[in-house]
């Protein structure tokens, strides 16, 4: 059997491809049935009246609210996303430094970071400045929700860029350190660059992450747009609407900087492809032309 006709599993037969429609029937039924309990209890509660969705055509909510909401989320998440881009380059240079001692303490805090929860590290840095008083109260929670989401994330992108740099062909080492340069100004100068353009797409898109993340914020009282949603939905008495207009508003933040990812993943493609037609391959150099020697028949001077 070549590899072409390799499957991993055998195709179904008959009876296994009706046992596979009956459950898929039966998943259908239970998930209608799940959505029709839930639409029943709303329309119950008064959830799904026109009057509790006014306000979404309003200007007041808007203003107040939604706007100041995404406006907070989007600086947390600004905030976070450099200072986490600036301290995973610098774990990244620490864990494959020369250095072993510098390895082993850049490879205790990724791991450790990676393994606590954001939540309980904005929880532990908000009331530990509450507790100390160093800042003023109104900026703790910005500052519990940028330091958590800087420290997993910095975290994880260091492990991004690591894998980017192991990923590259082992000639760009090798070619770095025979023009004289050390392993470290190697890294910092050849590696460190490609590997970063090479993981761009994926580092954009830890930012969608790191805008999620900002929700986060509402448990330490931080004005994100999700504690702007719970505060409307109070207000005007429509809890369901409020998250509702909410959950759409952060897929689209989403979806947009999904867009960007993708866009810029295709103009690094194009600009490859483009550096890479410096010339046809199909094109013959050229051939300089053989001066004729002096003194030939028919091309010396006539005397």
């Amino acid at each position: 059997m070549t590899d072409t006709t390799r499957v991993l599993f055998d195709a179904p037969g008959p009876k296994a491809r009706m046992r596979y429609r009956l459950m898929a029937v039966v998943g259908i039924l239970l998930l209608a049935a799940i959505l029709y309990v839930v639409y029943d209890r709303l329309a119950d509660k008064g959830q799904l009246e026109a009057a509790r969705w006014d306000w979404v055509l309003g200007a007041s909510a808007w203003k107040n609210y939604l706007i100041p909401g995404i406006i907070d989320t989007l600086r947390a998440a600004a905030i976070a996303i450099v200072c986490a881009s600036v301290l995973a380059l610098a774990l990244a240079m620490a864990r494959m430094s020369d250095n072993r001692v510098l390895r082993w303490l850049a490879g205790m805090m990724v791991e450790f970071f990676r393994a606590v929860p954001v939540l309980v590290m904005m929880l532990f840095i908000f009331y530990f400045l509450a507790h100390r008083g160093w800042f003023p109260s109104s900026i703790n929670p910005l500052i519990g929700v940028v330091v958590g989401l800087t420290l997993y994330n910095s975290a994880v992108l260091c492990e991004v860029i690591r894998n980017g740099v192991a990923s590259l062909p082992s000639g760009q080492r090798e070619a770095g350190l025979a023009i004289g340069l050390s392993p470290s100004q190697t890294r910092r100068t050849i590696l460190i660059p490609q590997s970063l353009t090479a993981m761009l797409p994926t580092l954009v898109s830890q930012v969608i992450v790191i805008t999620k993340d900002t929700a986060l914020g509402y448990i330490i009282l931080y004005p994100e747009l999700l504690t702007r949603a719970r505060n409307l939905g109070s207000l005007e008495s429509a809890t369901l609407p409020a998250y509702v207009v909410v959950a759409v508003l952060f897929i689209l933040l989403n979806y947009a900087l999904s867009k960007l990812a993708e866009w810029i993943e295709n103009r690094q493609r194009r600009r490859a492809r483009s550096a890479g037609k410096v010339g046809s391959a199909n094109e013959p150099p050229p051939v300089a032309p053989i001066p004729a020697p002096s003194g030939a028949g028919g091309g010396g001077a006539v005397g």
